[in-house]
């Protein structure tokens, strides 16, 4: 008998142990982000011999990054790999990466604040629940449109996409007196065709695979921020992970994410080409934009402090873009 009992304590006490993560993602198959995503999910596997499994979920399978998210909150899904809109939704301070007009080109510049920011966010995020196995810049934003827009004044009255129920987005179109027509990202390609709107923004390599490339003419040049991203788990799932396993995961996720990050510059970069070569024609804005970009940005942060994100998290955005003059 107490075999048996040892036996079975052992059973019980490995059903336990063992947990596959279910991650619901919007990068489709095939990227460098989803093949690296694959082999996260081997390796968390083989240093936690079986014990912590990840299921990813690609190409929005799961839905829309609102869908995912509900998803966790309700059980079905235990993680997902977001981007700064529904960071926000999940604590707003992450946003403040997101102010227009931080960084322009300047991606070293944007990749070092968000470095000097995550502890504060990762303490942000553990507070609204979750854990964060990392952030990650998706790339600069840029607009691109069906018809040429030759200053940020001209970008008045064009009809552009934005996603549900994003305040940051919201409150930056309206500073630029753009049309915000709020779908779900899924609908912007077939919105693009139809003409219910007239433009978007995503980074290249976004643009490229959701193939909006294909219905528009022209790219602004004059990135209106850096896209951020994070890999979050629901803490109470984490917290079933043994303290060991939870480093490992915590190291293998930071190693690959750190993968994505060093290769992402570079696709960008090929996606910014691939749209050149395909004859998407490069609009260049004026000085005077970038004067105009300063007012936006300024009218923007007078809006929201306070109210999408604290004032101490301006205040430390604030002292890293300081730090970085010096």
């Amino acid at each position: 008998m107490s075999k048996f009992k040892a036996l079975l304590i052992l059973l019980l006490t490995t059903n336990v142990m063992a947990l596959t993560l279910k991650v619901g993602v919007l990068t489709p198959e095939g990227t460098n982000w989803a093949k690296n995503l694959k082999k996260m999910a081997k390796a968390i596997k083989k240093e936690t011999n079986g014990e912590v499994k990840v299921k990813f979920y690609f190409g929005g399978s799961q839905g829309d990054e609102p869908d995912v998210l509900r998803k966790i909150r309700v059980g079905q899904l235990h993680g997902g790999v977001f981007t700064a809109k529904t960071l926000g939704d999940i604590n707003g301070d992450v946003r403040v990466v997101e102010i227009p007009f931080n960084f322009f080109h300047d991606r070293k510049k944007a990749l070092k604040t968000l470095d000097d920011l995550t502890p504060f966010l990762n303490k942000k995020i553990n507070e609204s629940n979750f854990v964060n196995l990392g952030f990650f810049d998706i790339g600069m934003v840029y607009f691109v449109s069906k018809t040429k827009i030759s200053s940020i004044d001209s970008l008045k009255g064009v009809k552009i996409w934005s996603w549900e129920g994003d305040p940051l987005v919201e409150t930056i179109l309206g500073e630029m007196k753009l049309v915000s027509v709020q779908l779900p990202l899924p609908d912007v390609l077939s919105s693009l065709s139809t003409g219910i709107i007239e433009a978007a923004y995503a980074p290249p390599l976004a643009i490229l695979s959701m193939q909006w490339n294909t219905k528009v003419k022209y790219l602004i040049d004059f990135p209106l921020t850096m896209s951020v991203g994070a890999f979050l788990v629901n803490d109470k799932v984490f917290n079933k992970i043994s303290p060991a396993n939870q480093k490992k995961v915590l190291a293998i996720s930071k190693k690959y994410i750190d993968l994505v990050k060093a290769t992402n510059e570079k696709d960008n970069q090929d996606a910014l080409d691939l749209m050149k070569a395909s004859g998407v024609e490069f609009v260049k804005f004026s000085d005077a934009d970038i004067k105009r970009g300063y007012e936006v940005r300024e009218a923007t942060i007078k809006k929201l402090k306070g109210k999408l994100f604290s004032e101490e998290a301006y205040n430390r955005l604030e002292k890293s873009l300081k730090a970085q003059k010096k």
